[in-house]
């Protein structure tokens, strides 16, 4: 621990005994006299220098981000027939792990499309599709989307913000959402869960029972994501993410390297 000794010029007292205490105690500091100070240190310029601050907010759930919790949970619950001991977000993922056990990926996209469409009424995704996804050519209805899944869907992927995507006709709308670190990708940490059961779901969900277009690009380094509403997916053949190999936090990944040096077995066998 460094010593810092602080050194001010002694204040006059009014009789002799205050200034025989005076000379018994440590030094008073005044704001007046802070103009005279000196900071004394083994190590100044390392004292002086400046903290880095991380200037990110850190997004902290409320009440609505528990029922919206809870409200997916049930409905993923429903759909796999299976629920977790775990409370929370960690029973959450497990329930996913559980969606893709004994189904083929093309069946864990449709269950996890199911699911999705259980949280709306139906009829409200056909007004949806029909009355506001025309509207020029598309662009109201895919930032009015992009700007009610930042709002609502934190809670699931963590702090995310509309930003500009450039569009393929060269024009930019504000219909994109950047998640910084996505926690279902980190708190999964697997490829196949986020490609089966969030990427490709939720691209098929919202251009055919929404009418928008969407394309979602996971970083895989830093987990972050970029979603595109008002963007066609490439083929799921032409996807990049179907080429990420395995996160190197995956436990399944780990046993398998492991038990081989094939740098085929690196691939997520669920992607």
């Amino acid at each position: 621990m460094k010593s810092v000794a602080l050194l001010s010029p002694p204040l006059p007292f009014s009789s002799s005994l205050a200034g025989s205490l005076d000379r018994l105690s440590p030094p008073k500091f005044h704001p007046r006299n802070a103009r005279f100070s000196v900071l004394c240190s083994s190590n100044p310029s390392e004292s002086m220098k400046p903290k880095e601050i991380d200037s990110r907010p850190e997004y902290r759930p409320g009440i609505l981000d528990d029922a919206f919790l809870n409200l997916f949970r049930n409905r993923m619950v429903q759909e796999v027939g299976w629920d977790s001991e775990k409370p929370g977000y960690d029973g959450l993922i497990e329930v996913a792990n559980r969606l893709m056990v004994r189904r083929s990926n093309s069946e864990t996209k449709e269950a996890a499309v199911r699911i999705l469409r259980s949280l709306f009424p139906p009829f409200l995704l056909d007004l949806y599709r029909m009355l506001i996804s025309p509207i020029q050519g598309g662009k109201v209805a895919a930032v009015m989307v992009a700007r009610a899944t930042a709002l609502s869907c934190q809670w699931l992927m963590g702090s995310c913000a509309v930003n500009t995507v450039d569009l393929p006709d060269g024009s930019s709308w504000s219909s994109g959402v950047f998640v910084e670190k996505c926690k279902y990708l980190e708190e999964s940490k697997c490829v196949g869960i986020c490609i089966n059961t969030c990427k490709f779901p939720t691209q098929t969900f919202f251009k055919d029972y929404m009418g928008v277009p969407l394309l979602m690009e996971p970083n895989f380094s830093d987990y972050s994501c970029q979603f595109r509403f008002g963007v066609l997916p490439p083929p799921a053949e032409d996807d990049s993410a179907l080429k990420e190999p395995c996160l190197e936090i995956c436990p399944n990944a780990s046993r398998r390297r492991e038990l081989t040096t094939s740098v085929d077995v690196l691939q997520c066998p669920k992607a």
